[in-house]
């Protein structure tokens, strides 16, 4: 498996970003402002995420996702260590990421790759989508925001 930055030639995967993130013009929008990166094996992408600077010394993972064939086979985490190591490489000195309280695989997911929970903006998902999200069984309302130093 190989990562790399998509080139300004290249269409961005949106059916995968998509998953991470259901709005469409959020999406797009981070990838305006950010640097989208590829998994890829064999010609096929596996997995994709998105960082961009948020403030001085800070980068945010603001989209992941690895389609649901390649799920549970180490895809999600090398790509948020890859995305740890670019930052850090470019001198960041935080990388922070967000996610929704209903996430509970994520908020877990997260704090094994070494995130701190930081922050909570209550409400953002009701906020910034026009329709209810519902995960494991619970309302998708807030955002838990995680950080790590680097």
């Amino acid at each position: 498996m190989n990562i790399r930055r998509i080139g300004k030639d290249e269409t961005p995967p949106m059916n995968l970003l998509l998953l991470a993130d259901p709005s469409r013009q959020l999406v797009e929008e981070y990838l305006t402002a950010g640097e989208c990166f590829v998994a890829e094996s064999d010609a096929q992408i596996l997995g994709a995420y998105i960082v961009l600077p948020t403030s001085p010394g800070t980068m945010e993972l603001v989209n992941i996702a690895v389609s649901d064939e390649h799920q549970g086979k180490g895809i999600g985490r090398s790509l948020v260590m890859h995305a740890i190591e670019t930052t850090k490489r470019n001198g960041y000195k935080t990388i922070d990421v967000g996610t929704g309280n209903s996430s509970i695989g994520q908020l877990a997911f997260y704090q094994k790759c070494g995130f701190r929970m930081t922050s909570i903006d209550q409400d953002f998902f009701i906020r910034n989508y026009p329709e209810e999200i519902f995960e494991n069984g619970i309302q998708c309302r807030d955002m838990v925001r995680l950080s790590r130093n680097l």
